[in-house]
């Protein structure tokens, strides 16, 4: 019995353990595709600000600009969605959203060199519309999810040359940065970063989980077993020790052994009945005057 549960524990525990390991990487993967998506539905928001600064609150704001030849960021749908981004991102700490640009007109807007290379790879690769990774950042590995950006016709207006662009705007920020910019061409990307710190944490609060869980099923699998094992072999196993250890000394008058079923428990429980029978005949035989007359009367 010792021995069958020595090999029941150890062929559960190694099916624990890589259970464990494919939970854990499993909860890995799954924090991470969790921590995409919520990136891809932060970048949906941000595009809708943007899609709504330009096709409503631009054309409200336009005319007044012109009569007060005053220049309003809040107007440009790139600064409408940062800022948008900064006050959602109160809930959300960990994740940062930059429009990264290799020409922009506002400074913080500037490319540093990881997303130059993002930037640079939608460039590349035209067909491709998103892009996601993994880089080493001062924090530790962070996460990043990143979508193209292209110049559309209404950006041409600030955009194109200095000469067009509104005097309230080169006054603020200058004719050195944000113009030169072709129509179609991948001049920015969308980029929401997450520290690594995060899905990790996720996926180790997840496998804590599912271990307490896996743990709880292997010790009721093992105890489940164990009575089984008892019932099952252990017990009937042990009477027939014992009726074989009664008939070797003798006595054949013990009781049969129950028999239920027809496995090979059950099978080698008949058969012991049958020795006992048949030794019990044969004693009695061997005992009976008329049988063998050279037994003793």
């Amino acid at each position: 019995m010792a021995k069958f549960t020595a090999i029941f524990t150890l062929v559960l525990f190694a099916g624990v353990a890589i259970i464990a390991w494919l939970s854990y990487r499993l909860a890995e993967d799954n924090a991470r595709t969790l921590v995409l998506d919520q990136a891809r539905l932060m970048m949906q928001g941000a595009r809708s600000v943007r899609d709504y600064t330009t096709f409503q609150l631009k054309p409200l704001l336009t005319p007044e600009e012109q009569r007060n030849h005053t220049f309003l960021p809040q107007r440009v749908p790139a600064y409408a969605a940062t800022e948008h981004f900064k006050y959602l991102r109160e809930g959300l700490r960990d994740y940062s959203y930059k429009e990264a640009s290799l020409n922009p007109t506002n400074p913080r807007d500037r490319a540093v060199d990881w997303e130059a290379d993002i930037i640079n790879a939608f460039r590349d690769k035209p067909e491709m519309h998103e892009l996601t990774g993994e880089r080493d950042a001062s924090t530790g590995k962070s996460l990043f999810f990143a979508r193209p950006m292209r110049v559309e016709r209404e950006c041409l207006e600030c955009h194109s040359q200095p000469s067009v662009a509104p005097p309230a705007m080169i006054q603020i920020y200058g004719a050195g940065n944000g113009f030169g910019w072709q129509q179609g061409s991948v001049i920015a990307a969308q980029i929401v970063s997450v520290p690594m710190a995060l899905p990790l944490t996720m996926a180790r609060d997840s496998f804590r989980r599912q271990l307490i869980y896996i743990g709880m099923v292997f010790f009721a699998s093992l105890l489940i077993l164990n009575v089984a094992l008892y019932f099952m072999i252990a017990r009937p196993v042990a009477r027939l020790s014992d009726m074989a250890d009664k008939i070797s000394l003798g006595e054949v008058g013990v009781a049969e052994l129950p028999v239920r079923g027809n496995d090979e428990i059950a099978r080698l429980a008949r058969s012991f009945n049958r020795m006992r029978r048949s030794l019990g005949t044969a004693m009695r035989m061997l005992n009976d005057p008329e049988t063998n007359p050279g037994s003793k009367p």
